[in-house]
């Protein structure tokens, strides 16, 4: 069986091993296969049997130069890089990885905000270029320092990472309300269910964990701004589209929002005229929340099981 990883690279720099899937077959790793290429993507899978991708696409007619293709496997939650409606008519199952960065992507949540709170990048680098050590004063800071204790954080999408994001802005000592479609027991341990305006009304801290949907893009734009209390603070690591970022950068630059952080733009890689780049107060990271070793480490072991699963006839984590 010829297994192909299109681009094995990002989930896989050097620090882990592939030989979870050497063990089923053939199998040849590319770091990086073009995105627009598609005779470069044929060339690379034409008689592939098993194809392995995170944002290589995979459209029909890439599908069709594929006769030997039998199985397609995201390295990635996402599919939208795949045609999985043509791949399920030429019955040709696509399986993702559902959950591996639930507590990564939460984390890193709470750690943009901790960044807004007290900038301790900039500061440490005031440090190290002899700010403390030629001031006049014992100490200094640039920026506000913000203590989270006693505010409130409304998290948007309460689901596996907005409850564990819930659970920790609680530890800091945060009253925390959540918007979402379900409640559940375990939401209710954690936050207070509430409408979306109220939560934007109350919130110090917006915090989206929502799937991007016809119904939450752009669910952070000028109307829900103008609810929101002047001098929030806005964080996104769950998808840029839910963020009309034309509107954030005005309510930044007019300080309205106090500041934001996000992992994810609407186009990535970030194009040079997102109007994030020049707002005040943003903090923008390469959408690495998922990217900690042990997320991609559990990346690779569900691909692998994806792929035993369906070997055995007993295909898991099928999205087609």
């Amino acid at each position: 069986m010829k297994i192909v990883v299109l681009d094995g690279f990002v989930e896989n720099p050097g620090d882990l091993s592939w030989d979870c899937l050497e063990a089923y077959g053939e199998l040849t790793v590319y770091d990086r296969t073009s995105v627009t290429d598609e005779a470069e993507i044929i060339e690379r899978i034409s008689d592939a049997n098993v194809i392995f991708t995170n944002k290589t696409p995979l459209s029909a007619p890439v599908i069709d130069a594929c006769p030997n293709l039998k199985f397609i496997c995201m390295l990635a939650t996402g599919y939208n890089v795949v045609d999985s409606k043509h791949a399920r008519l030429r019955g040709i199952p696509l399986a993702n990885v559902p959950t591996y960065g639930t507590e990564s992507v939460a984390q890193f949540a709470i750690a943009l905000l901790l960044e807004i709170c007290h900038n301790i990048g900039h500061h440490s680098r005031a440090v190290h270029d002899g700010r403390w050590e030629h001031s006049i004063d014992w100490c200094f800071w640039d920026y506000p320092l913000i203590e989270l204790t006693g505010k409130t954080i409304g998290i948007i999408g309460f689901g596996r990472i907005g409850q564990k994001t819930g659970q920790i802005a609680k530890a800091l000592g945060m009253r925390v309300l959540a918007n979402d479609k379900t409640e559940t027991e375990e939401g209710c341990c954690i936050a207070e269910y509430v409408p979306l305006d109220r939560l934007l009304s109350e919130s110090d801290v917006i915090s989206l964990h929502c799937p991007l949907f016809p119904d939450t893009s752009g669910i952070i734009n000028i109307k829900t701004i103008e609810h929101m209390k002047d001098g929030v603070i806005i964080i996104n690591n769950s998808r840029g589209g839910l963020i009309i970022e034309q509107d954030l950068a005005d309510a930044l630059n007019s300080g309205k929002v106090y500041a934001a952080a996000v992992d994810v733009v609407s186009a990535e890689p970030i194009k040079g005229d997102n109007p994030l780049l020049k707002a005040k107060n943003c903090i923008i990271t390469p959408h690495i929340s998922w990217a900690p070793k042990e997320c991609r480490k559990r990346i690779m072991e569900c691909a692998a099981a994806n792929l035993k699963a369906w070997i055995k006839g007993d295909p898991i984590n099928i999205v087609n």
